[in-house]
């Protein structure tokens, strides 16, 4: 690593390194992107589409659209910029420049929609807790006004850990090579940069960490945990399988969700591997919010019924 008397702050900006070295790997991997984003896009907006259909909506789907909104930005802040990067071979194996401000801007986003994210899960624990082990004051709890203040929670929860985070890793000084071993500025790619020798520079992602990850999870945790207990109490099979499946989409997304955040952020600097996590970004960045409305979609009826409603099919279960 070089010294800290050689670092500098890149106020030129860096180089995305995409996949610049594979140049006969990129045409393919365009058209694959380019698909899977127009699917994940279309799914997400049809869910958004069949939510504003139903007349009067129970507060899982107003959560169900502000998940696939969210999932649409996330897409959007990450996915066209590097289908661009793909489409264009003239920058050789050096990679496409992004200036400082667009770098910072673009990971703010980034960690923003994937904090509130994590925040929108933990409410939609909640929902499920209450709509399981007190059914009868649901209504009463669960209001249009709650659902509004969480979902305001959750973006503003978002936002100030983004905002926290990015002025702490752009605070930090950069050695020589403006080069991104990344498709994107990804936090790990910025702090592999960074000219750190300590733990003490990594602390604002730790603290993120905690806030985004360890502080929601033991929220679902907790209301799982008591999900699980009533549903020990509940008199016959049919009853239990139908509160555990109302339950199941919802866990699916969870983990998907922390675990590939858990998997990529929880970890030390020393243990970083370029190559690796940008492979594993590519997943989680453009594999996993395609996999949201195929889950939801599948597994929850109300969904099921709007979006056959959008589409002018029959059939398909209750509202």
């Amino acid at each position: 690593m070089d010294s800290p008397s050689n670092s500098t702050t890149p106020r030129g900006g860096f180089l995305l390194q995409g996949f610049f070295e594979f140049p006969q790997l990129r045409p393919l991997l365009f058209l694959v992107l380019l698909a899977v984003h127009l699917a994940t896009l279309s799914g997400n907006l049809l869910i958004l589409v069949a939510v504003v259909s139903v007349p009067s909506r129970p507060p899982m789907l107003l959560f169900l659209c502000q998940l696939s909104a969210i999932e649409l930005c996330y897409t959007l802040v990450v996915v066209p910029r590097s289908l661009a990067d793909l489409s264009m071979p003239g920058h050789g194996s050096r990679g496409s420049p992004i200036s400082f401000l667009g770098c910072a801007v673009q990971m703010q986003m980034f960690v923003a929609l994937g904090g509130a994210e994590c925040f929108l899960l933990a409410a939609m624990a909640y929902d499920r807790y209450v709509a399981i082990c007190h059914p009868l004051r649901y209504a009463s709890i669960v209001t249009p006004g709650l659902c509004a203040r969480l979902a305001l929670a959750c973006c503003l929860g978002g936002l100030a850990v983004s905002v926290g985070l990015t002025v702490a890793v752009f605070h930090l000084p950069f050695c020589g090579s403006r080069l991104l071993v990344h498709f994107f500025c990804d936090i790990t790619a910025l702090l592999h940069l960074a000219c750190t020798r300590s733990y003490v520079d990594e602390l604002p992602l730790l603290g993120a960490c905690l806030v985004l990850l360890l502080l929601p999870s033991v929220l679902i945790l907790t209301s799982y945990g008591a999900i699980a207990s009533a549903l020990r109490h509940l008199h016959g099979g049919g009853g239990r399988r139908k509160a555990a499946s109302t339950c199941a989409s919802h866990l699916a997304v969870t983990f998907l969700h922390y675990g590939c955040a858990t998997f990529m952020y929880v970890r030390p600097k020393s243990s970083y591997s370029p190559r690796l996590d940008r492979t594993v970004a590519l997943v989680y960045t453009n594999v996993t919010p395609l996999l949201y409305p195929l889950i939801y979609s599948l597994r929850n009826r109300e969904i099921t019924s709007a979006i056959h409603r959008v589409l002018g099919l029959r059939g398909s279960g209750s509202v």
